[in-house]
């Protein structure tokens, strides 16, 4: 069933009101009075709906509640990307496979070395845009969260105001390829039971300054090697989530 993420107001006890995605259901997958989908609470929770009625004049439309799904497709960790401004459009595919490998949130910021600025007017724009690329890799994905992203001034006062947050804090720096294996996200993950929170860092293209480092180790963030090889920004997080998933999810089945 082709999945939709419908906000609060749009709940009722049997009956699910559609709009924001009225173009998509009637013009791209083309679905009519009959149809099934699948349509996602705020709280992670999913419905299987019938489509019942179509408005064409006010552009909606109302599907009938058949039942709640029983189904987890989250990662049994939570994982947040703090991710520095990368160049182009990065971001986009950072936010994108991200998404579909189960990151919860994004914190997006500037750090030293990026060579992105952005204003308050772009903040914003770009804000919109990210979270519509993952309000649809959340669909596509069949997720039952879309992951939480926003802009952060301040990296080191956010930082802050976690510190003492349960969190594993890791800082992916690429000096660390020449560091011995107990700097490895393996050994890190090791230790990582489900339901633990992750913190993972990200720098731009040229990486963080020893300062920024140093501030980082400061508030407990454990510097990491991903893999023998310098990986560039918009890989590292996908590298870090895949073996997350890897390692929380897959070898479970198998030991």
């Amino acid at each position: 069933m082709q999945r939709y993420f419908i906000q609060e107001p749009y709940w009722q006890s049997k009956t699910v009101r559609i709009c924001d995605d009225y173009h998509h259901i009637v013009n791209v997958v083309r679905l009519k009075i009959g149809d099934m989908i699948a349509c996602v609470h705020p709280n992670g929770k999913i419905a299987a709906c019938t489509i019942t009625i179509i408005d064409e004049q006010n552009d909606e439309i109302i599907a009938t509640i058949e039942n709640w799904l029983d189904e987890t497709t989250e990662l049994p960790v939570d994982v947040t990307i703090v991710q520095s401004l990368p160049k182009g459009q990065k971001l986009d595919l950072i936010i994108q496979k991200g998404t579909e490998l189960g990151a919860t949130r994004f914190i997006l910021f500037t750090s030293a070395r990026s060579v992105v600025k952005w204003d308050e007017q772009k903040i914003n724009k770009r804000l919109t845009r990210y979270k519509k690329i993952a309000k649809e890799a959340s669909e596509q994905s069949e997720r039952q969260i879309i992951p939480e992203i926003k802009y952060v001034t301040d990296i080191h006062a956010y930082m802050q105001t976690i510190e003492r947050e349960q969190y594993v804090k890791l800082l992916a720096y690429e000096r660390e390829t020449e560091s011995n294996a107990r700097s490895s996200l393996y050994t890190q993950l090791k230790a990582i039971k489900r339901n633990e929170s992750i913190i993972i860092c990200v720098g731009p293209e040229g990486g963080f300054t020893d300062e920024e480092v140093a501030s980082f180790v400061a508030v407990n963030f454990t510097p990491i090697r991903l893999g023998k090889r310098i990986l560039r920004t918009e890989t590292a997080s996908l590298y870090a989530l895949a073996a997350i998933s890897y390692h929380v999810e897959e070898m479970d089945r198998h030991e």
